[in-house]
């Protein structure tokens, strides 16, 4: 921490009360810019020297019952990696920076298409034919400046992620064909790192985290040889409630691992049918 930023910190706290009464100190915002641009340091960093002398950034303040100050620390020091920015991913990135994520890679070359309106969270008549990754890093500015956006606006091969996956502490599948996601959970393997799996399908959907000495999608779908390249997804579509839910889902799993609270679904394939009520969870052996 810069020496004089702790007691400028200090000079700017003001308790705020949540609803359960318990009173919090905090920084605003303002604060938060302020002392970026004087100090010339990261937004993130301010953020982190607050915490440290237990003040909350009031915009993470309804996290704190459930994150803590450890919690909402680490957030803001973890990388996560996300291959896809569409409609999985376009919620995840949103979701992981309202939550103060400290740095966001997003891979996916593609463009918003018309199709894509009905479910894709960045997606808009105005940006149809844009990049999906530049809208990504733009809006997330505007949702959380803390939030440090990097992209890779092309096809992701194998030989390309040794690069992307370097200093990540979680990548998030948000793709939407089976052999890059087999080449994913391969990359992850051999960088040791966990990736958080989600697919969506019509009504229905599904979530699992797979770390290196997980089954992984081998336990679902069997060799990599054997899958198509695409799923039902093809003749069922994508429904934005059960995209949103599915994504909800991931960035939990996400949040889990990056503050090591709660219990991941390591082999355990959480399936989702909401077109007839029910969740099941699917013990991978």
């Amino acid at each position: 921490m810069k020496t004089d930023l702790g007691p400028n910190i200090l000079k700017f706290v003001r308790e705020v009360a949540v609803p359960d009464k318990k009173v919090y100190r905090t920084i605003s915002l303002e604060v938060r810019d302020n002392l970026s641009t004087e100090f010339r340091v990261p937004k993130k960093e301010v953020e982190i020297a607050a915490l440290d002398l237990e003040v909350w950034p009031r915009r993470y303040l309804r996290n704190a019952g459930s994150l803590g100050i450890a919690g909402q620390k680490k957030l803001l020091q973890s990388r996560a990696l996300l291959i896809g920015a569409g409609g999985l991913g376009g919620t995840i990135a949103q979701l992981l920076a309202r939550m103060g994520l400290g740095s966001l890679v997003v891979a996916d070359d593609d463009v918003f298409a018309e199709e894509n309106l009905n479910r894709q969270a960045f997606s808009s008549e105005q940006n149809v034919g844009v990049s999906k990754v530049q809208v990504v890093q733009s809006e997330i500015l505007k949702i959380n400046a803390a939030t440090a956006v990097e992209v890779f606006k092309r096809y992701v091969k194998e030989e390309d992620l040794v690069s992307l996956l370097a200093g990540v502490d979680v990548a998030i599948d948000a793709l939407d064909n089976m052999p890059s996601r087999f080449m994913l959970e391969k990359g992850c393997k051999e960088a040791g790192l966990p990736l958080i799996h989600g697919a969506v399908a019509g009504f229905s959907g599904q979530v699992m985290v797979i770390f290196p000495q997980d089954i992984g999608f081998r336990g679902i779908y069997g060799g990599s040889e054997t899958i198509p390249e695409k799923g039902i997804e093809v003749e069922l579509g994508n429904l934005a409630g059960i995209v949103s839910a599915v994504a909800s889902l991931q960035v939990q799993e996400a949040i889990k691992i990056l503050t090591g609270l709660g219990r991941p679904l390591r082999n355990r394939l959480l399936f989702l049918d909401s077109l007839n009520g029910s969740v099941e969870i699917i013990k991978l052996t």
